[in-house]
């Protein structure tokens, strides 16, 4: 259960700095298909953290418990480096005629596959005695941010003070991992 909650809780901090949300939102008005675009980013984020929750799942029994907390530490100081950053627009997908899902999915499938919460679900998963709730569990989190983003559109996501929100949740990774990685290694 560990891992639900901590993937639920990530998963939405490293989605309020992504560009996840924003490609969302802009494929939300551009389809002017909100369900369909919900959908997809649905499905594109539950199989970008189910392989991260795999990866977890293949390299947990090579590591010692502490290497587990290592590489936890490790996930969440570079996640809140990334979530730092300051990102700029993500391509509109303009020339993508597949339609609002097979755009939509492919799109944000692409997008999140390999960034900062799919390393964070492998780490989960190798903590965890229930792997697939971290996957389960960020796709939750990454879609209470990403849905509301589809629902009000661009104008009104780009709007929210989402810079602020960065630095305080990269902040609080960065200082997080910091403590599970100087546990781990028993200093504190």
């Amino acid at each position: 259960m560990d891992a639900l909650m901590a993937g639920l809780v990530l998963g939405a901090l490293c989605q309020l700095g992504d560009r996840t949300p924003w490609l969302a939102a802009i494929l939300g008005d551009r389809f002017r298909a909100p369900g369909a675009v919900i959908a997809a980013a649905a499905l594109a984020l539950a199989g970008n953290y189910a392989l991260g929750a795999l990866g977890g799942i293949l390299i947990a029994p090579l590591l010692a418990p502490e290497a587990r907390d290592m590489l936890m530490a490790l996930a969440l100081v570079l996640a809140g480096i990334g979530t730092s950053w300051r990102d700029k627009a993500p391509d509109r997908l303009v020339n993508w005629r597949l339609g609002a899902i097979l755009t939509s999915t492919l799109g944000l499938g692409i997008m999140v596959f390999g960034d900062r919460m799919q390393f964070i679900v492998a780490a989960l998963a190798a903590r965890s005695t229930l792997p697939w709730l971290a996957a389960v569990g960020a796709t939750l989190g990454a879609l209470a941010i990403t849905m509301p983003a589809i629902l009000i559109g661009e104008a009104r996501w780009i709007a929210l003070p989402r810079r602020a929100c960065s630095l305080a949740t990269g902040g609080c990774m960065i200082l997080a991992g910091i403590f599970i990685g100087l546990r781990a290694i028993a200093l504190i």
